[in-house]
């Protein structure tokens, strides 16, 4: 089977202080977008260290906050509160090449495992030491630059037993490929286990998401972009009968190469792709689920005006269409009047004032800073912002969201341990943080 393919962040003419090999989200804002491979920027030049701000940072001019969807509502007692925070970013590991992803697999071990764009996941142990030896390197087989890369990777719910977990990459010919692989040892994976999933002819270099998750269901998620080029030409994110522009949900313990779950919402629609779970995205680089109530929050990246969080509350049967290329953010794409019935819309939205291209982040359930207990992280690829939001209010769409850090940074991905502390990728610096934050 080849199902069409994904498409992750755009590249924008906004130009980037990076001399790093590539912007992966800043998209270009009108006609085919065409990804730098030498991207330059307008934001913070290399930063040397990244000091903690307040929640009214004075660095920057006040930008707004990304407006939510509803009125808002006063906050609940214990619930999070953005204005109270200080956050800052302490490193703990250096020297890696264009980080674009972070996770625990799982095990008990207490290690992260890094995505390196160019084809490698490295290990860092628990000890903070960053192994040497790759735990997989697959580069040989990797397209790599601009929006091109090992973009995605998700550990079995059963790593720990079984030794499996799934990548998503642009293959040498430009194809998106999601592949399973097996665990060799404790220390390395097994390159010649490969399993491909599917693999999906990419009209356009840009655009191909990359995010694999497993949901609290056991089922994994891929987020794929539109298809790329500018404006979606082709209209895939409205079409259910193609795999772009979508959020695709398949079981990986069925059948072979894999099997549709029963209660995806177009399974037994003609004409449409049964993986699809929902549509109308451009390009949901990253997303994530609430690892305590099971709630999805999207972080999907804009054409030329408007970045947004999309949310989907746990227990949602899946079918939403979330309204690219009919309206970006809460406008009309395009200008004029368009139709919005039938539409969910976005619960945060940002102008291209204050960014170019939005990292979806997490909600912080770790035990070491109470104070960050319950919030939601997200950034901008450009600007380097970070906003927190109560994620219980993010999800009924009612919260404020604050800018609780300017981090000067080329941000690419926030990142998730076993134990719920979070982290965040430099691309540019080559550098993973840990986010920490105390109440003030």
């Amino acid at each position: 089977m080849t199902p069409a393919r994904p498409n992750p962040l755009r590249v924008r003419r906004r130009s980037l202080v990076a001399t790093a090999s590539l912007l992966l989200l800043a998209a270009a804002c009108s006609g085919q977008a065409t990804p730098s491979t030498s991207p330059t920027a307008s934001s913070a030049a290399s930063p040397t260290a990244v000091a903690s701000a307040s929640a009214t940072p004075g660095a920057v001019t006040s930008p707004p906050e990304p407006t939510a969807g509803g009125s808002p509502t006063a906050a609940t007692g214990g619930a999070f509160d953005p204005s109270h925070i200080n956050l800052a970013l302490v490193p703990v590991a250096r020297g890696l090449d264009s980080p674009v992803f972070a996770t625990g697999a799982g095990d008990g071990s207490g290690r992260l495992f890094i995505v390196e764009q160019a084809g490698r996941i490295r290990i860092l142990g628990a000890d903070g030491q960053l192994a040497v030896t790759p735990f997989l390197d697959i580069s040989s087989e990797v397209l790599s630059g601009g929006e091109q890369g090992l973009l995605g990777l998700a550990f079995h719910p059963d790593y720990a037993s079984n030794g499996r977990f799934f990548v998503d990459y642009t293959a040498r010919n430009g194809d998106t490929v999601v592949a399973e692989f097996h665990r060799r040892d404790a220390a390395t994976a097994d390159p010649g286990s490969e399993r491909i999933l599917y693999r999906i002819a990419d009209p356009y270099p840009n655009h191909n998401g990359g995010m694999l998750a497993f949901g609290p269901d056991g089922y994994l998620y891929n987020g794929l972009g539109d298809g790329g080029s500018g404006g979606d030409p082709q209209n895939r994110a409205q079409n259910l009968g193609t795999l772009w522009g979508k959020l695709l949900r398949v079981d990986v313990d069925g059948a072979l190469p894999y099997a549709i779950p029963s209660t995806n919402p177009f399974g037994s629609r003609a004409g449409a792709r049964p993986e699809i779970f929902d549509y109308g995205l451009r390009n949901p680089w990253r997303f994530s689920f609430d690892r305590q109530t099971g709630d999805l929050l999207i972080g999907d990246v804009g054409q030329g005006s408007w970045e947004e969080v999309d949310a989907v509350p746990a227990g949602q049967p899946g079918g939403l269409n979330f309204g690219w290329r009919i309206r970006e953010g809460r406008e009309c794409y395009g200008g004029g009047s368009c139709q919005s019935a039938g539409l969910t819309p976005p619960v945060y939205v940002y102008s291209h004032a204050f960014g170019c291209a939005i990292i979806g982040g997490y909600v912080y359930r770790g035990s070491a800073f109470p104070s960050l207990v319950g919030g939601y992280l997200f950034s901008d690829e450009c600007s380097g912002r970070i906003w927190a939001a109560s994620a219980a209010q993010a999800v009924a769409g009612n919260a404020p969201a604050k800018v609780v850090l300017e981090s000067g940074l080329i941000v690419s991905s926030f990142g998730q341990d076993d134990a719920g502390e979070l982290y965040l990728c430099d691309l540019q610096g080559g550098v993973l943080y840990h986010v920490t934050a105390e109440a003030h």
